[in-house]
């Protein structure tokens, strides 16, 4: 058996409850979350929610032996004036107790046009470190936009220098953005690998199609392989996002969960 953390990313049920996310996980056997906090798109806990209501997610995580390990806290990193509102995410990771926290360079799903070459977003992403380091987090930086390739982020990370900044490979992103293909790609950014977003992709390379594991064409088996050989640990976070048209009803998610399950469960992992 693979012992690894294995989570599921709440963002899965976007347009539902975080109490729903929070049940249709646990029912699937899962025992880790990937809390989502994206502004503008999934808000499942974000900084603005009140202390009652934070405290209340925590408590149905705890009955329901969830661990919350990592929060999705995408923040426009090139923007120094966004960066305030990403250490806010930080300090609500840390009430959360997380080990990590999830961004992508850009915003990821807000229309920002903010563009820094990659000297810039280094230094604004070295200006994190302390407070990193202060809530005991590590920032992965997931593929995205025009940042969807490993040599792409293996630039940047080797740019800020930092143990507490490594890579969140996604393994459909690259495919949507950038048009590789996460069995080779992996090879360029493997040592800074510390996350990964199993994300499946079917359909068209550049459609928003993202089923539930094993459903579409991303070759798990030798990302699986080459993880192993390189004795690559990283926490895996299950992201299903659907269609463009979205999931026809809460059922239609915890089924995608609970075959994602059964899926990894098939590769010998243990949830």
């Amino acid at each position: 058996m693979d012992k690894r953390i294995i989570a599921v990313n709440s963002n899965c049920y976007h347009g539902y409850s975080i109490e729903e996310a929070l049940e249709g996980i646990a029912a699937a056997g899962f025992h880790y979350v990937e809390l989502t906090a994206t502004k503008g798109w999934t808000e499942h806990v974000f900084p603005d929610q009140s202390f009652e209501k934070l405290c209340a997610v925590k408590d149905k995580m705890k009955e329901l032996n969830l661990v919350p390990f990592s929060m999705s806290g995408h923040c426009n990193l090139m923007d120094a004036a966004r960066l305030p509102d990403f250490i806010m995410n930080m300090r609500l990771a840390n009430f959360f107790g997380c080990d990590y926290i999830v961004s992508s360079i850009g915003e990821a799903h807000l229309a920002d046009n903010a563009k820094a070459g990659n000297d810039l977003l280094a230094q604004n992403i070295k200006s994190l470190v302390p407070k990193l380091e202060e809530y005991g987090l590590t920032l992965v930086l997931e593929l995205h936009g025009e940042h969807a390739t490993g040599t792409i982020m293996k630039e940047i990370v080797d740019l800020v220098g930092s143990e507490r900044v490594k890579i969140n490979y996604d393994t459909a992103n690259c495919v949507f953005y950038a048009d590789v293909d996460a069995a080779d790609d992996v090879d360029t950014c493997m040592g800074d690998i510390a996350y990964l977003h199993l994300k499946d992709k079917a359909g068209a390379r550049n459609a928003w199609d993202f089923p539930a594991l094993g459903k579409g064409y991303v070759d798990f088996e030798t990302i699986f392989a080459k993880l192993k050989a390189a004795n690559n640990n990283s926490p895996f976070s299950v992201e299903i996002e659907f269609t463009q048209a979205g999931p026809k009803d809460l059922a239609e998610i915890n089924t995608a969960v609970q075959d994602s399950a059964a899926y990894l469960k098939a590769h010998g992992f243990e949830l």
